[in-house]
């Protein structure tokens, strides 16, 4: 069985959740703040890179941290091409701890406009599709937001993101469509609503046996997107934590059927660079055991 199948099997076979560790130039210096590390310790990118590649190092190499409990991990493209404990991360991921290697593609987002933000341009897309490839990377994730439950925004929204989904199954990975609902929308259950019957519309209309991942926001009514965690065409749906904390995020996502947790800061909370490797090691165990448990419902 090559990787990829036994990647696909994990997914379908196994309990756990994707730890999403693709925070990206514009989150960082939040993420390290959060971290213990104050923006006024550390001059320029490449130090504030140097430092969250550190911070996730810390995370992968965790004895707390492996395929038992995590399906996945999404990555920032720099981290895709950095190494861990002397081997590339996408390789130590999957060779020495059984977690999938999932790539964050996008570059940011538009102004709002109807109510959305889509995703910026991809003009290097082609290349970067190729590079994630030959590295050993599974799928890949693309986030847009939705603020308001504006039919034109989210449809547009939702066109967009299965143009670029159709681009990354053409390059044999499995992409994470991310229509993020805000969870300061005014209407989360009319946007979620819409939400829904475009995702429906287009997931249809896939050819037979085209895989493609959710990330969802924690939805406003109970099971939601239940119909899609059944659906031939979708390989997990999974939810993002989207600025809860992760004891509300974890009540909420264990209401959820087969819903699996894609949590960021909700992961980390609690983890500091300031901790003993004893104490950060127990943190993520906790926070990990938790994700996992609210998941396997």
């Amino acid at each position: 069985m090559s990787n990829f199948e036994a990647q696909k099997n994990k997914f379908r076979t196994q309990s756990g959740f994707i730890a999403a560790l693709d925070q990206s130039g514009g989150s960082t210096p939040k993420a390290l703040k959060l971290y213990g590390i104050a923006e006024n310790t550390y001059s320029g990118d490449a130090q504030m890179m140097d430092l969250i590649h550190q911070m996730r190092t810390r995370i992968i190499t965790s004895p707390a941290f492996n395929g038992d409990r995590v399906l996945a991990a999404i990555l920032f493209e720099a981290t895709m091409d950095r190494d861990v404990d002397g081997r590339p991360t996408a390789d130590y991921l999957w060779n020495v701890k059984q977690v999938v290697p999932i790539l964050k593609i996008d570059k940011g987002l538009e102004n709002e406009a109807n109510g959305v933000q889509l995703m910026k341009p991809m003009p290097q897309l082609e290349a970067l599709l190729a590079k994630a490839k030959s590295k050993g990377i599974f799928g890949t994730k693309e986030r847009s937001v939705i603020k308001q439950a504006n039919a034109a925004g989210i449809q547009a929204v939702v066109d967009q993101q299965f143009e670029v989904a159709k681009q990354v199954v053409a390059a044999g990975l499995v992409p994470i469509i991310e229509p993020e609902v805000d969870i300061h929308c005014p209407d989360k259950a009319g946007a979620e609503k819409l939400l829904v019957e475009a995702l429906r519309k287009a997931l249809n209309a896939l050819p037979v046996g085209q895989l493609v991942m959710l990330k969802l926001t924690l939805p406003e009514v109970d099971n939601a997107f239940a119909e899609f965690v059944k659906h031939p065409n979708v390989l997990k749906v999974v939810a993002l934590s989207g600025g809860y904390s992760r004891a509300d995020a974890n009540l909420k996502l264990a209401r959820q059927n087969g819903m699996v947790a894609s949590f960021s800061r909700a992961l980390t909370e609690g983890l500091t660079a300031q901790q003993s490797d004893a104490e950060f090691n127990q943190a993520l165990d906790q926070s990990i055991q938790s994700i996992f448990d609210a998941s396997k419902t």
